[in-house]
């Protein structure tokens, strides 16, 4: 259904392009459609993360053979961002979101078009009453294994909002300043975005089918990377780790020396040599890990000081239509 009135906020659209060259045409239609219909200017910037099937090529037929009038509705800018090599979901979302320069920036991690068109503008009134960040989400299934890091993760992270599977999001531009200043390297937006401090929302939808995403053998091993990446940086996990192990030494070297205090009175004598080895032992290996956790609080300090440095490469950027 069409606005009434179009919005005069200008808006940007970053989407991630790895081979879903099969998913272009019905996710543009869906929301170059809803764009036009709200929106009196807009830009679209698409990254192709260093894809080895057709979708740049049916990206621009897109545009150039008229999909939704190729964009040409008067408003509409798109751009093409070429990532050097194959960089990942995070930086190459990283660089189109640098490029953006709307109002309102629309983050599209994945092309996958399985949700009703109006949940495009719903975020964005959600957005305006009152909160920075609003994403959507799925009510369907997800795999135990991101089901088991979601868990952990909001177990132990010191954030107040929990983290789940989202398909899009729409941010503000406070929120992007707010999280650029935060540090130059955001290593999981979506971490970053609900430690920042703004008000966060979430709209969950019924699946309504789509094509799906294909996930290869180097997307997961992305994403492995990312969760152990993300307990690193953004929860005290290992801290916590350490200090059990810690906690069990500890008690273990007491026992130790109950034992042996016991033995001193005692008519039965241990093995020699056997009460002093233990008691080195236990002492010791609780030594190295009340130092580990000593050591892992320190670097859990010095991450949220200087976190990293800004890390992702462009071949180019190339617009499709002006």
């Amino acid at each position: 259904m069409a606005a009434e009135k179009k919005e005069s906020k200008f808006v940007s659209a970053v989407v991630y392009l790895h081979n879903s060259g099969g998913n272009i045409a019905p996710f543009f239609d869906r929301v170059l459609g809803m764009f036009q219909e709200n929106f009196e200017k807009y830009e679209i910037i698409c990254v192709n993360d260093a894809s080895t099937d057709d979708s740049v090529e049916r990206l621009k037929e897109y545009f150039q053979d008229g999909g939704r009038d190729g964009g040409r509705d008067g408003g509409c800018m798109i751009n093409l961002i070429h990532m050097s090599y194959f960089q990942g979901l995070e930086a190459s979302m990283n660089a189109g979101r640098d490029m953006a320069i709307g109002d309102f920036v629309y983050e599209f991690d994945d092309i996958n078009p399985d949700y009703p068109a109006q949940l495009i503008r719903d975020v964005y009134d959600r957005l305006l009453s009152g909160y920075d960040i609003v994403s959507a989400s799925c009510k369907g299934k997800i795999k135990w294994t991101s089901r088991m890091f979601y868990l952990f993760y909001n177990m132990t992270s010191n954030s107040r909002n929990r983290i789940g599977q989202e398909t899009f999001r729409i941010l503000s531009r406070r929120a992007i300043n707010r999280v650029m200043s935060m540090g130059q390297y955001i290593p999981y937006r979506k971490a970053v975005y609900m430690n920042c401090g703004l008000k966060t929302d979430t709209l969950y939808y019924e699946s309504a089918g789509g094509t799906g995403r294909h996930k290869n053998k180097t997307d997961r091993n992305e994403r492995t990377s990312l969760a152990i990446d993300s307990f690193i940086y953004f929860t005290n996990v290992l801290e916590r780790i350490s200090l059990v192990i810690s906690g069990a030494f500890l008690l273990f070297t007491l026992g130790v020396v109950v034992y042996i205090v016991g033995s001193i009175f005692s008519a039965s004598k241990p093995v020699e040599g056997w009460l002093s080895t233990m008691g080195f032992l236990s002492l010791g290996f609780f030594g190295v890990f009340s130092l580990l956790t000593i050591i892992l609080k320190y670097l859990s300090v010095m991450l949220s000081l200087i976190f990293k440095h800004q890390r992702y490469l462009i071949e180019g950027v190339e617009k499709v239509s002006k």
